[in-house]
């Protein structure tokens, strides 16, 4: 669901730009040989046509940890006009939103986008983000409570 949004963004830039490869900027907290599957990425982009160094390619940029370094990271993709920002996590999805109001973001955080003031809405995102938020970890805790309250005699 990500790489089809990075698609869009990209098959949208390209129409916009015929001479100009489009330019994907990864924008990652952690390093390179972190949890993050660019592999998979690449690989899915591929397969949707967009290949790297023919008509595609990528720019990553990663904090290594050092969460105060994304600020400068996403400026640099900014300065580089980068056509799509990919961000993972929250720190970084906030640093790109920081950036631009232009470039389209698409993100993948474990956070409520909403309750971040990411986006409007999930329905309705709105500005230049969209993306997939992982709630699982928060609804898991709701339904546990639930399943508790049900079993506590009132």
């Amino acid at each position: 669901m990500l790489t089809l949004g990075v698609a869009v963004a990209l098959s949208r830039a390209a129409r916009a730009q015929q001479k100009a490869m489009p330019v994907i900027g990864f924008l990652l907290s952690r390093s390179p040989s972190g949890p993050y599957p660019l592999a998979e990425f690449r690989k899915a982009l591929s397969e949707m046509g967009f290949v790297e160094g023919q008509n595609v390619s990528f720019e990553p940029r990663f904090a290594e940890n050092h969460y105060e370094r994304l600020a400068a990271l996403a400026a640099d993709l900014v300065d580089r006009h980068v056509t799509v920002i990919v961000a993972a996590g929250l720190s970084s999805v906030v640093a790109a939103k920081s950036a631009t109001t232009t470039i389209p973001i698409v993100f993948w955080c474990g956070a409520d986008p909403v309750a971040q003031r990411l986006v409007a809405s999930l329905a309705a995102p709105g500005g230049n983000l969209t993306g997939l938020a992982d709630l699982s970890s928060s609804l898991g805790a709701k339904r546990l409570g639930h399943e508790l309250i049900k079993g506590i005699p009132l």
